[in-house]
């Protein structure tokens, strides 16, 4: 079995091909130009996925060594993501599945992000929890089945992901700055100054809070003092960011008495993050696991590996699938 899988959610445009379950190619191509303008232009985006689509899908179809003819299905990203980007996806997707006259597979990006820890050899069994952390979205997520998930909490204003971007650019480290932040997290002490935690109720986030915090301290402190204590501070906002993260992965795993769990998304390559779930399951002799880092960030391979599941069980979207900016876990098409 052949599978075409696209990703357009955001400014990322991949494509990847399946046989029988396992990625033959894995494209990727991101837009640098959203760099100019400290985040992502969301009409920008979708020219450049209408400008990237087809060498992408070329370029994946070439890695795979095989031709159009060959595929049994096309899948693509339904939601959530950007409106305009989605849009290129689904297009492209439909219109070469009525050329061939092949079945679609419309896949949920966030169910995407999750079944991503299936990909590497090192993988959970079922049931597992995921905590999905990316630019966009936080949230946990039990998992049965790769067709039954419950999302048992999530951010009740601004993502983790969109958080450290923020706190990045405040401090003058570009945009996506995230991984620039950790890198000087690596050098400072997190205990050298204190940013509050919002403390939610159940196992839901929040974030906005500690962003306004973090800008107040900037005013606050000067330029001069930032630069000259910038490792420190980098690492003292990051322990406030994950802290949250690593207690409600704790209180969700007790509450479903489970043995097993992940991190899936973009901020599962936070170094910080890593270590502290990390020495949180080997405190309590549970599995953690984390996808290879290609499969972490928005990619076609977890679309084609959701797809793959969906295929099947002959769960074929129709071809009057429309986007949805705002798709749930769990919620039809």
């Amino acid at each position: 079995m052949y599978l075409l899988a696209i990703e357009s959610s955001c400014d990322d445009t991949s494509v990847s091909v399946f046989k029988d379950g396992k990625p033959l190619s894995n494209v990727v191509s991101s837009q640098t130009i959203h760099t100019l303008y400290g985040g992502v232009v969301p009409e920008m985006a979708s020219r450049q996925h209408q400008q990237n689509i087809l060498p992408v899908v070329e370029s994946a179809m070439q890695q795979a060594g095989i031709q159009t003819i060959d595929l049994d299905a096309i899948a693509f990203t339904v939601g959530p993501g950007l409106p305009g980007s989605l849009l290129v996806g689904a297009s492209f997707a439909k219109g070469l599945a009525l050329a061939l006259n092949k079945p679609l597979i419309a896949v949920n990006h966030m169910e995407a992000h999750v079944l991503s820890l299936l990909m590497s050899d090192s993988k959970p069994g079922f049931p597992f929890l995921t905590l999905v952390v990316s630019g966009g979205h936080t949230m946990l997520v039990s998992v049965e089945s790769p067709a039954k998930m419950e999302v048992l909490g999530t951010t009740l204003d601004d993502a983790v992901g969109e958080a450290f971007d923020k706190c990045a650019k405040l401090l003058g480290l570009g945009y996506p700055g995230g991984k620039a932040l950790d890198d000087l997290a690596k050098t400072g002490n997190p205990s050298a100054f204190r940013f509050p935690v919002a403390q939610i109720p159940a196992l839901d986030f929040s974030y906005s809070g500690v962003k306004t915090s973090f800008l107040y301290f900037l005013r606050e402190k000067g330029g001069d003092f930032v630069q000259a204590n910038l490792s420190d501070i980098c690492a003292s906002i990051q322990f406030a960011l994950i802290k949250p993260l690593i207690l409600k992965t704790k209180q969700a795993m007790e509450q479903l008495g489970y043995t097993q769990f992940g991190m899936a998304g973009g901020v599962a390559a936070n170094s910080g993050l890593r270590a502290g779930l990390q020495d949180l399951a080997t405190e309590n002799k549970w599995d953690f696991f984390v996808p290879d880092f290609q499969y972490c960030t928005d990619n076609a391979a977890m679309i084609g590996l959701a797809a793959s599941f969906k295929f099947q069980e002959a769960d074929f979207a129709p071809f009057s699938a429309i986007t949805h900016p705002r798709l749930a876990i769990g919620q039809n098409v």
